[in-house]
């Protein structure tokens, strides 16, 4: 997956989903609640406030509401940028209100959050720490200079300063923690939701071939009567057209031409899996149809298959699942990718467990990563190291994620480890160092004999012509 482009001006994708009208209807509720506190303010408790110039603070944001509603559609969808700008808006109109109000004397001096909190969830890492650096300078701002709040006989309403500074800290502090934890969770549930998105495509193209295979191995079944026909007929005629050579030319490309339609269709079903209408294959082709793309990349694939303990000498006959194929296929790659010269796949079955095991030669994952191993976007490769073992990629821990849900959503159970960690006990096989990935299914979930998915059996009749 492309990494995202984090510029302030560029206008992310993230921040494009939010719709200008839920900023105004966010905007509306806050207009509602300051006129309703300075309402209640002045008439239930008497304070004495710059009224004009708050209602004036107030109309501001009243009009760019009104002037937003008129000029843009209702399903527009702002951008980095605007947004940036919608949300530094309000926090100066709150400021403004804020100093007209007491300052920090003001218990909703906590509202200073709310722009940071919005900003942290919606866009860019730059574009929140400047709105909360904002917010930071504005609440000191407003800590040192404000205008007072009186009661009614010219009272001054103010704090002690040690709870001045109190409330001062604690502004400051809840912008920086709630800030910094909106925006790591907010960008987690991102990278999830898109990582989501790719092992859904991943597996719907694995599900296409499969129905493409699928259609092309119906197709030729289907034509094998009429291009058997075909070819009859002109053999026919070739032998009664001896006396008309040009006729019996033309009759003989017939039936060369029927050949060339029935080796291509042939072809077009080995290439679609040749036996797509059916969904089982012994394990050993499965583990070989998913390493196939990667055999011949100038690295040595070695495969291994057989029962261990209570196992059945003849090795089971599995679901043919795209999820299997595409998160084994994934695995591989990466052994491949990563290996010096060496992967062994390894393919083992007991009376109640499938297990198949890829190990490679290479450096192995690095240990601090072993359990975060399966995140989506967890990090970012070092170009310099990672350029020379996969020139040209770009990966952040995607391929793995992808890997590991979709083999997990076919029952199975992943382990990550290294070969030289001591508790492989690899000791009699010294170059087997590298990364090991250990897939488990229970017998029952990819057993075609033993679980409860009705399998067809029997194989496509060939075309006969």
């Amino acid at each position: 997956m492309a990494e995202s482009n984090q510029s302030l001006w560029g206008g992310q994708e993230r921040s494009s989903w939010i719709r200008l009208r839920t900023l105004i209807l966010l905007r509306w509720v806050a207009i509602f609640g300051q006129i309703t506190a300075i309402t209640v303010a002045q008439h239930s408790y008497h304070v004495q406030l710059e009224v004009t110039l708050c209602y004036l603070a107030i109309g501001v944001s009243v009009i760019g509401n009104l002037t937003a509603s008129f000029l843009f559609p209702q399903n527009k969808r702002l951008t980095e940028f605007q947004n940036f700008l919608m949300v530094l808006f309000d926090l100066f109109q709150l400021a403004i209100l804020l100093y007209l109000t007491g300052g920090l004397n003001n218990p909703f001096a906590l509202l200073l959050l709310g722009p940071v909190t919005i900003s942290a969830n919606v866009m860019s890492t730059r574009s929140t720490l400047i709105v909360g650096a904002v917010a930071i300078a504005l609440a000191t701002l407003l800590a040192e200079f404000h205008l007072p709040l009186r009661t009614e006989i010219g009272l001054v309403l103010q704090i002690p300063d040690i709870l001045l500074f109190g409330n001062w800290a604690a502004i400051i502090i809840a912008i920086v923690f709630i800030g910094a934890y909106s925006h790591r969770v907010s960008s987690e549930a991102r990278s999830m939701s898109e990582a989501l998105a790719a092992t859904h495509m991943a597996l719907a193209r694995e599900q296409k071939l499969t129905d493409l295979g699928g259609v092309v191995a119906a197709a030729a079944h289907e034509l094998g009567t009429p291009l058997a026909t075909i070819k009859l007929a002109s053999s026919e005629l070739i032998e009664e057209l001896d006396d008309r050579p040009e006729l019996k030319e033309d009759a003989a490309l017939i039936r060369e031409q029927a050949d060339r339609c029935r080796d291509i269709l042939r072809d077009m079903g080995r290439a679609g899996k040749d036996d797509l209408h059916l969904r089982q294959a012994p394990l050993s082709t499965v583990v070989h149809e998913a390493a196939e793309p990667h055999i011949d990349r100038g690295k040595t694939v070695h495969f291994a298959e057989g029962p261990v303990l209570d196992g059945d000498v003849q090795q089971p006959s599995i679901l043919r699942k795209p999820e299997i194929i595409h998160g084994l296929r994934n695995l591989i790659q990466n052994a491949v990718d990563f290996s010096r010269a060496n992967v062994w796949v390894e393919a083992e079955w007991t009376s109640d467990k499938i297990t198949v095991c890829i190990m490679d030669d290479g450096r192995g994952y690095p240990s601090h990563l072993i359990g975060r191993i399966g995140d989506p976007l967890m990090r970012r490769r070092r170009a310099e190291t990672d350029q020379r073992a996969r020139p040209e990629y770009e990966g952040m821990g995607l391929g793995l994620f992808i890997a590991k849900t979709l083999l997990e959503r076919s029952g199975a159970d992943l382990e990550f480890a290294n070969g030289s960690d001591p508790y492989q006990h690899l000791s009699d096989k010294p170059d087997r160092r590298g990364a090991i990935v250990k897939v488990e299914w229970p017998r029952k979930r990819i057993d075609a004999q033993q679980g409860d998915t009705p399998v067809p059996s029997g194989r496509n009749q060939p075309i006969q012509v």
